[in-house]
């Protein structure tokens, strides 16, 4: 499959999806990535909102993960049982002795002290496997863009679409989903089947046909990876509803992420 980018000539949302590199000189990434971050603070700085930062970030060594929702990590010299904030596979990742990352949220009432976030893959790729951090980082990046407003979990039809984006007359429908699968330097979406993103699929090239743009985004949660492939092994009705909605004029957005252990950061740089 040839690589995409988001060519939006008339939306809020520019064209980022192109690879990091083609955007900016690899010898100003670091730089970049930098200065990115440190607009976001200062942006959300006193606002009420919170930037992709985790608190109280600690490294540990995985055990093994009796069900989708714990895992065991040895930490500190004990065996701590942590929630895991992925209830997909993540078979390639969370193997016996890998590097994880727990964030101490310290909200009362939690049956366990700690979150899994990240991990370190055996081919040194640090992921970020929060499933609930793709939408709250691609909503930093789309306050960045000019858009007139970001409606989060927009109502279309009998769904919820992550974000509708106006301006002006224009609407544009955004579904965001977070890829943590890698191979050979290669994105892939899901790593289990998602009859709910088949669905959103189909929703997002119906609202083409009523005149909306409509956006499939991946949020990818590690870095240096710039391009997102439907895994047709996995579940190849996803693979299907994909290239159909492409052929219908669902636009396909590649969003790379710069991945610290308590830092989850758009990377893509608009234009």
């Amino acid at each position: 499959m040839a690589k995409e980018a988001f060519e939006q000539e008339s939306s809020c949302v520019p064209s980022a999806g192109r690879p990091l590199t083609s955007a900016i000189q690899r010898d100003n990434v670091a730089a970049f990535v930098s200065q990115f971050i440190q607009r976001v603070m200062e942006k959300n700085a006193g606002s009420g909102k919170e930037a992709m930062k985790y608190p109280n970030v600690k490294k540990a060594s995985f055990i093994d993960r009796p069900n989708r929702f714990v895992a065991h990590v040895a930490l500190d010299g004990r065996v701590e049982t942590v929630h895991v904030k992925n209830t997909g596979r993540c078979q390639e990742l969370l193997l016996p002795g890998a590097d994880v990352w727990l964030t101490e949220p310290d909200t009362p009432g939690r049956k366990t002290r700690y979150d899994l976030i990240a991990v370190r893959k055996q081919n040194g790729l640090l992921i970020n496997i929060d499933s609930q951090a793709p939408n709250k980082v691609v909503r930093e990046w789309l306050d960045n863009q000019g858009c007139d407003r970001v409606v989060p979990e927009y109502t279309y039809g009998a769904s919820r679409i992550d974000f509708l984006l106006e301006r002006k007359e224009e609407k544009t429908l955004m579904e965001v989903k977070g890829c943590t699968l890698e191979v050979d330097g290669i994105g892939y979406f899901p790593d289990a089947p998602t009859e709910r993103g088949v669905k959103h699929l189909r929703d997002l090239a119906r609202a083409v046909s009523q005149g909306y743009h409509a956006v499939l985004a991946f949020a990818i949660q590690m870095n240096g990876i710039t391009e997102v492939r439907p895994n047709t092994a996995t579940h190849p009705e996803f693979a299907t509803a994909m290239r159909e909605a492409r052929e219908a004029g669902v636009e396909i957005l590649y969003l790379p992420c710069h991945v610290e252990p308590d830092l989850l950061v758009v990377a893509a740089c608009p234009e």
